[in-house]
């Protein structure tokens, strides 16, 4: 269990032994784990700066959690520092979000999904300025159009001490591998925590151990997106613990956000988007339906193997579907907030976990040619990423490996009618089953919290 990739072949191959589903063999393996395999990944590396870096699994509860840490921030409760698990709660829990892009200009339909309440309104005033008042702490938040002014916003604060949170184009600052053709594609938060003598800028994406990232290739990072405007959010805040009284609140508040969120009729940013995405995977008549936009196989490799890394826990850089890190948090709440029954749909939603899991690995075909190597090539990434600098050059070797097998298939899907047929009808099944798992395991949360 060295690499996040060892490790899963571990947790297959005790299911194989077992008939656990995923997520009960991988926690039955972490808890049994003596060579420092976590759930929630710590590192003993530290800043030039004395920032401590502790790991992570989504870009914005990781970078909260982060920094607020690394500031002194405790909780009131525990003492310790506030989990991810925990900033997850606070903002509201989960989402769920399906569209899937279809732009000439990039050649391709484009596959998103939503896993976090307010997913697509990541920032300030939205998800993070939602979490940050529940927790009573102020944000620092700089914007500019200036590539002048935002760089000297940004070592002010480094200068004097400050962790921040920084976003940026993934593609331009190079750590994902990603090809020059998702330049400004999409984007992602990381903190920036300080600098080398030479000005380069050391960054936490999540791993064991930082990024040193070049002025000029920072500079480009933050300023290839414009509508971020070089943002950087700050945390304002003293050492010490926040309020018992003011944590159970928030719980409350994220709990109930987190019911009323997902019982939105949205099609797109709701519950029924994945009941509405388990039936285009086979309805014949629908425009949108992917039978349709891929009828030729134009694209379908790519979006399959998007639908592996964006879902997956362990793959790609957002974080997968939060189903796992979400029941944590509910077993932490019906701790705090003496509710047992919180703890009954922790346990609902980690079924659910095991189902997107298992969609996941059923993605990809195994009987393409490549496309088991595509998999392992973008499990090899995720894990050279979150070795940080040291990882840089097998992250090229693992990128460029998954990109030429994506490239062999771009235009055309080699498998006979019938069996994409069958691959989509699965995949639809699939959906489906999660659609009606993730209704019963909120009205069994809703229960919980008599709303």
């Amino acid at each position: 269990m060295t690499t996040d990739k060892a490790f899963k072949r571990v947790v297959r191959a005790r299911m194989a032994r077992t008939g656990e589903r995923y997520a009960a063999a991988r926690r039955a393996l972490l808890e049994g784990a003596t060579d420092g395999h976590h759930a929630e990944p710590t590192a003993d590396a530290t800043s030039p700066s004395g920032y401590r870096m502790r790991g992570g699994l989504h870009p914005e509860t990781a970078t909260l959690a982060n920094v607020l840490a690394n500031q002194g921030v405790v909780s009131g409760l525990t003492g310790e520092p506030l989990t991810e698990a925990a900033i997850l709660g606070i903002g509201g829990g989960l989402g769920a979000g399906y569209i899937l892009w279809e732009f000439k200009r990039h050649g391709a339909p484009v596959l998103t999904l939503g896993f976090r309440n307010q997913w697509q309104y990541p920032s300030i005033p939205g998800w993070t300025g939602k979490t940050l008042d529940r927790l009573g702490i102020e944000p620092d938040l700089h914007e500019t159009g200036g590539a002048k002014g935002a760089r000297e916003a940004l070592d002010a604060r480094l200068d004097a001490g400050l962790p921040v949170i920084a976003s940026i184009d993934p593609q331009s600052v190079g750590t994902w591998g990603l090809p020059d053709a998702l330049a400004g594609h999409f984007g992602l938060v990381v903190v920036v925590f300080g600098r080398y003598a030479d000005g380069s800028y050391v960054v936490d994406d999540r791993g064991r151990d930082p990024f040193r990232v070049s002025p000029g290739v920072m500079a480009a990072a933050r300023g290839r997106i414009g509508s971020f405007k070089h943002r950087i959010v700050g945390l304002r805040t003293t050492p010490g613990p926040i309020p018992a009284a003011r944590l159970r609140e928030a719980m409350r508040a994220g709990l109930e956000d987190q019911v009323d969120h997902l019982r939105s009729p949205s099609g797109s940013f709701s519950l029924p988007a994945w009941r509405k995405w388990g039936r285009l995977m086979t309805d014949a008549r629908n425009a949108k339906a992917w039978p349709q936009i891929f009828g030729d196989g134009h694209g379908l490799f790519g979006s399959l193997m998007a639908l592996h890394e964006i879902v997956d826990d362990r793959v790609g850089p957002w974080g997968g579907h939060l189903r796992e890190l979400y029941a944590a948090s509910l077993d932490d709440a019906a701790i705090a907030l003496e509710n047992p029954a919180l703890g009954d749909a922790a346990r609902a939603w980690r079924g659910v976990a095991d189902r997107w899991e298992e969609l996941a690995d059923a993605a990809v075909p195994p009987d393409l040619e490549g496309a088991a190597e595509a998999v392992e090539a973008v499990e090899t990434l995720h894990d050279a990423v979150m070795a940080g600098e040291s990882g840089r050059s097998r992250v090229g070797v693992a990128a460029a490996t998954a990109w030429a097998i994506r490239d062999r298939y771009a235009d055309a899907f080699p498998l006979h009618p019938d069996r994409i047929a069958a691959i989509l009808e699965d995949l639809g099944d699939r959906l489906g089953a999660i659609y009606r798992a993730e209704v019963d395991a909120l009205d069994m949360t809703a229960r919980a919290i008599g709303r």
